[in-house]
């Protein structure tokens, strides 16, 4: 059986893995954010005043409103934060989960704000949330609480193409992002660029092509990007070579999947991967869409053969490995487990998935940490890209696919007459194939995400402090050279 992208897998949402885990002694989720910008801060030379603006939220949405579910009226909270909005339109997703709330939202449009100033999107960052379990409700009751959000944020001026784009997170995805664009399209009937008011989209919608696997396939380029510089396999002991890997990956949803799906196309064996109900583990390598197969059908990992069940779903992250990839929720790995991870690196493919206490100690282990900001800025990047298609009004290679064909064909007729030897059919469609949309859509996410990863490296080694500090001082200079060039940031 094909496998199906997991945008279309609608298992029951829960509270994060290994909930209940977090100590009440550790950092809340915003003041981790905000420890590590502080960190990051001191270092960067950037003004107090600078640093102060930028640290705090410009401005924040709560709003209730009222859905009536069997015969009985329930009150439905929703966030949306943008916390700088030193470039517009500010960007972030909108993710559905009952443990939403301010403090939450606030912490990852944060992230967002950093997220794209490192890898260069030109957006400011944004965050929303709703307060509910998706689980819980109709695919009908599900929609009345998409679209009347969706009328508060209208009324509020908090979406818009050149103001506001959300795009899916935890809990959404390409469809509750239709109903959003639909009812904004109500309120905006005769604005040429409404399809671009949100991203994530389906493709017949105005989607781009390779949204959906754009963060995992982010992480698989940034983890590719840093194993290949002689530092780090000099520090780790690893080959550099992918084939080499042994990835341990918890979480198997839209980031996780795809993610575990570019590492085994390439060669790695993915020979652990953790979820709510338990974690299975295979030393000799995992088969990635049987597995996604079977969860598929089963609704879990549980009776899956072929791999060894461990019940405990956070005892996969203390297992043995060669890159430990978190691709759940925030604060998984904290201080109940940091001393226990075995990685020799971590690739940050969630939102805030190491608390401050836990990074130093793994830091103090020797583990290299490929930050969030940096890793799993795959989605914002092809956002963009979906965001610029939509206000170009124009599939991307329409314009080029043809003419480049036409030229590649002319130089495969040059070769094989000064060769002597005529190219098979297969070979010249192989090399005079045009790009297509996902063509261009990995080869400009995988640009971004080497420039990217080169930055934060080279600010690493210049400065002598780990990945993630140097990826939050390259962000923090970034915004600041915009809110200090603006001339506007301390108005009497």
């Amino acid at each position: 059986m094909k496998a199906l992208s997991p945008i279309h897998l609608n298992l029951k949402y829960s509270n994060p893995i290994g909930s209940g885990a977090c100590e009440d002694h550790e950092p809340s989720f915003l003041k981790s954010v905000d420890m590590y910008f502080d960190k990051a801060a001191n270092i960067s030379g950037v003004s107090s005043k600078t640093l102060s603006h930028m640290k705090a939220p410009d401005c924040m949405l709560k709003v209730t409103f009222p859905i009536e579910i069997d015969n009985e009226v329930e009150i439905i909270t929703g966030y949306r934060v943008h916390h700088s909005r030193h470039m517009l339109p500010v960007k972030g997703g909108i993710r559905f989960a009952p443990d939403v709330d301010e403090q939450e939202v606030n912490a990852l449009a944060a992230l967002m704000t950093y997220k794209c100033a490192v890898v260069d999107v030109p957006f400011g960052g944004a965050k929303g949330g709703i307060s509910v379990d998706p689980s819980k409700y109709t695919e009908a009751e599900l929609e009345r609480i998409t679209r009347r959000y969706t009328v508060e944020l209208c009324q509020k001026a908090f979406i818009g193409p050149g103001t506001d784009v959300p795009a899916p997170d935890v809990g959404t995805g390409a469809r509750e992002m239709s109903w959003i664009m639909d009812t904004y399209r109500q309120f905006h009937p005769n604005e040429v660029d409404s399809i671009g008011c949100v991203t994530g989209k389906p493709i017949s919608l105005g989607g781009v092509r390779g949204r959906n696997e754009a963060t995992g396939l982010g992480v698989y380029y940034g983890i590719r990007e840093f194993i290949s510089y002689p530092e780090v396999q000099k520090h780790t002991g690893l080959s550099g070579k992918i084939e080499d890997l042994r990835i341990i990956i918890q979480g198997f949803g839209k980031v996780g999947y795809w993610a575990a799906k570019f590492f085994e196309e390439n060669g790695a064996k993915i020979i652990g991967i953790g979820e709510r109900e338990c974690g299975v583990y295979n030393p000799n390598g995992l088969n990635i869409d049987e597995l996604f197969n079977y969860r598929l059908s089963h609704g879990s990992f549980l009776g899956v053969p072929n791999a060894d069940i461990i019940e405990d779903p956070l005892k996969v992250l203390n297992l043995e490995c060669d890159v430990l990839i978190p691709a759940a929720l925030e604060r998984q790995i904290g201080l109940r487990n940091a001393d226990k991870i075995k990685a020799k690196i971590v690739g940050e493919a969630a939102n805030g998935p190491t608390t401050p206490l836990a990074d130093e100690i793994l830091l103090k282990k020797g583990i290299l940490v490929i930050p969030d900001l940096l890793l799993n800025a795959g989605g914002v990047t092809v956002s963009y890209f979906e965001w610029l298609k939509n206000l170009s009004h124009m599939r991307f290679g329409r314009m080029t696919k043809k003419w480049d064909e036409f030229g590649k064909a002319q130089i495969v007729e040059l070769v094989e007459r000064n060769v002597g030897r005529n190219l098979s059919d297969t070979e010249k469609k192989q090399i005079v194939q045009g790009a297509e949309e996902t063509d261009l859509v990995y080869s400009g996410l995988e640009d971004t995400m080497i420039s990217a990863c080169s930055e934060t490296r080279k600010t690493a080694i210049s400065k002598e402090i780990d990945y993630r500090t140097a990826a939050f001082v390259n962000a923090i200079e970034k915004v600041a050279a915009v809110y200090e060039g603006s001339g506007i940031m301390f108005m009497n």
